[in-house]
């Protein structure tokens, strides 16, 4: 774990701390929701709103990544229709900053990622693959370096927004026709890019792609595996990530969040995609598809749908 992921996992338990005493103090805002049990339960905290979205440009929050490159630094997007922009936030959510990506389209944004390289560089990828009406289309997952704030950053709006470097793209297509996805994964050493389906009526599928970017040929993603959520539907899945030290990944759909943990000793992440799933409450969401890890999976923050939405975070119970 480098110095910005001590920091970041350091800043965002600090807010749960100081959240759960206002909480128990004063009666601020926490969500215990439904647990699944008390064993699951006792592994994370209490979900705690540690905020509210402040820019009123983001009104469908659809996908969240945590840098690893700078400090307290958040990214989410808007849905299809929001224009291809990403806004940067702090671990209250307060407005950081509006770009605009050069280069891509929002056809339907449901996901972010990040990966910090080995040069130290960070890149955020973006999944441009929802597909609720199940039409003939070519997904695309967008990567861009992460674009670094500044003390005039925070001016920027969609209105007049900054730009980022130059976005590369890889077109890909499913080897078994059309599907509707919401979730997007990359692994932090591989950079290997998993997308997770979004069904209501069968378990989700795991499509792996090469991380092959700037190609005109379109890459045929390879099925992995099929994942059944401890939930009703079980492959509504609307959002996920893998943390930084590539042990555990994370799961959402619109009632909870779901951690995967990869078996001791395994040289193979993708046998993560087979492990039973804990359930954990990840605070009241009007409409929720994000979820991401903060610094060294410590922390796991989510945010929902509609204008100045909380920001939740929950942190993992270490006995």
């Amino acid at each position: 774990m480098n110095d910005t992921d001590r920091i970041i996992s350091k800043q965002l338990r600090f807010v749960i701390a100081v959240s759960c005493f206002c909480l128990f103090a004063f009666g601020c805002s926490a969500s215990g929701g439904n647990t699944s049990s008390s064993a699951e339960a006792s592994q994370f905290t209490v979900p705690v709103q540690a905020g509210d979205l402040e820019s009123k440009d983001i009104d469908e929050s659809s996908g969240l990544a945590v840098s690893q490159c700078q400090e307290n630094v958040l990214w989410t997007h808007n849905d299809s229709g929001g224009g291809p922009y990403l806004y940067a936030i702090d671990g209250t959510g307060r407005h950081l900053g509006t770009w605009r990506v050069e280069g891509a389209k929002n056809i339907d944004w449901e996901d972010l990622a990040m990966q910090k390289t080995p040069a130290d560089e960070c890149v955020i990828f973006i999944g441009d693959f929802g597909n609720n009406d199940g039409v003939s289309r070519k997904p695309v997952v967008y990567r861009v370096v992460e674009p670094m704030i500044d003390g005039n950053s925070s001016r920027s709006t969609k209105k007049d927004p900054l730009t980022t470097a130059r976005t590369e793209a890889l077109a890909f297509e499913y080897p078994d026709g059309y599907h509707d996805a919401e979730a997007l994964l990359v692994h932090p050493a591989t950079g290997d890019i998993y997308v997770v389906t979004k069904t209501l009526s069968d378990p989700a599928t795991v499509y792996k792609l090469r991380p092959k970017f700037g190609s005109t040929s379109v890459q045929t993603a390879e099925k992995i595996a099929s994942v059944k959520l401890p939930s009703v539907p079980q492959g509504s899945v609307t959002g996920g990530d893998i943390s930084a030290d590539g042990k555990r990944l994370v799961l959402v759909d619109y009632g909870a969040a779901y951690e995967f943990t990869l078996p001791p000793l395994s040289l193979n992440f993708d046998e993560i995609w087979n492990r039973e799933p804990i359930r954990f409450e990840i605070g009241k969401r009007e409409q929720g598809e994000t979820v991401a890890y903060a610094g060294d999976g410590e922390a796991i923050v989510a945010t929902s749908e509609g204008k100045h939405s909380p920001l939740w975070v929950v942190g993992r119970i270490r006995k």
